[in-house]
């Protein structure tokens, strides 16, 4: 890996509001480190507007975010960034047999509802949106805060992992 700058992929099925918050917090809040991407298996070709509607109210740069295949990333591919990290955070996508990616990157999975799926009131549903960007803004956040650097491959994969599961204070499993 490199030695301070990470690229990192988000995937999901449709890449509209999953991958696409978790690439804007990224790019944002930890742009010093890393460098954010975002596709899917299956993109919807649009951004969902309530995702675009949540992070204008969050003050979030949304221009240049687009929905996007994750063949724009895999290996061989023209003009691929090569990838430090691959997360994926819906269950589908992370059932798929993904294509090879540049870099060999370590990945994970970060499962998160699709708040795409949410029904009921639009208040009801724009709470599921915001649901979403907690969820992500906080393992982001754990991610972004991790010694990278100082972490062997095994010890960091584990980081990795128990972000996903919500175990990340306690990635070895110790007793407090």
């Amino acid at each position: 890996m490199a030695d301070e700058n990470y690229n990192a992929l988000f995937l999901c099925t449709g890449n509209s509001a999953r991958s696409i918050i978790a690439e804007s917090i990224m790019n944002r809040d930890f742009s010093t480190r890393f460098r954010a991407f975002s596709a899917g298996s299956q993109p919807r070709g649009e951004i969902h507007p309530l995702t675009l509607d949540l992070l204008r109210r969050l003050n979030f740069p949304v221009e240049g975010l687009r929905s996007k295949p994750w063949e724009e990333f895999a290996e061989g591919t023209a003009g691929a960034p090569q990838l430090d990290f691959v997360f994926t955070v819906c269950d589908d996508a992370a059932g798929e047999a993904c294509p090879v990616w540049p870099g060999q990157p370590m990945s994970a999975h970060w499962g998160v509802p699709d708040p795409a799926k949410a029904e009921g009131t639009p208040a009801e549903r724009a709470l599921a949106f915001a649901d979403t960007f907690r969820l992500m803004n906080n393992r982001i956040s754990i991610f972004g805060s991790l010694p990278i650097r100082s972490l062997d491959k095994i010890s960091l994969k584990r980081r990795l992992d128990a972000i996903g599961t919500g175990a990340a204070e306690n990635p070895d499993n110790k007793v407090a």
